[in-house]
């Protein structure tokens, strides 16, 4: 099997869904500090961009959470 399949079927497994939603963690960290500063700064500009990065963050999640429960009811959509 090459690498490039072994990867491709660690992203669609458990534990490489509970990676990716470690490492979409994981930025959520970068984006508190920036809300934080923007905050303390008073720039409206990079308070919405901090927004926007969460809003994403937590849209990443949630699909990778919805996958994750795909995978425990075997609903899994074949390649």
């Amino acid at each position: 099997m090459s690498t490039a399949k072994k990867v491709k079927g660690f992203k669609k497994s458990k534990p490489g869904t509970y990676l990716q939603i470690g490492t979409s963690l994981f930025g959520a960290v970068s984006v508190i500090k920036q809300l934080r500063t923007a905050r303390s700064e008073g720039d409206k500009l990079k308070l919405i961009d901090a927004v926007v990065g969460a809003t994403a963050i937590v849209t990443g999640v949630a699909l990778l959470v919805r996958d994750l429960r795909r995978l425990d009811s075997g609903d899994v959509l074949a390649d």
